[in-house]
């Protein structure tokens, strides 16, 4: 299944959403985004969710990372970009909760797995 997330950094917070109490990955936190659909480009995947999801417009600047990542019902290929916010107030249509984080306090969020990595790459690149 191919993805989109969103890394969204503004005044050295990183924002991350956590999911709801429903299906696979419940309450884990993860960068926002979803499914690219059928001839979709993932910018315009990305554009869709998080409007889908947040209600807020986002600008979508370079490739972040990929990840390949197996769950134990299904597979994820995780690609994520830089974003950044146009307009708009977050409002929170699918998710529990959500909040701007420094480089520290994302270590203390219990992450899906496939995004690992991209905290990973935030901390080395932030540091």
């Amino acid at each position: 299944m191919r993805v989109v997330a969103a890394v969204i950094v503004e005044g050295g917070r990183i924002f991350a959403a956590q999911r709801n109490e429903f299906g696979p990955l419940a309450g884990k936190w993860e960068f926002p985004g979803g499914k690219i659909k059928e001839g979709e480009s993932p910018a315009c995947a990305l554009k869709r969710e998080i409007r889908e999801e947040l209600g807020i417009g986002i600008e979508v600047h370079s490739h972040f990372l990929t990840v390949n990542h197996s769950y134990p019902t299904f597979d994820i290929t995780l690609e994520s970009y830089c974003c950044s916010l146009t307009e708009g107030t977050i409002t929170l249509n699918e998710h529990l909760d959500s909040g701007w984080f420094s480089l520290d306090e994302l270590s203390h969020l219990d992450w899906a797995a496939a995004d690992l990595p991209i905290v990973s790459r935030l901390r080395e690149e932030m540091r």
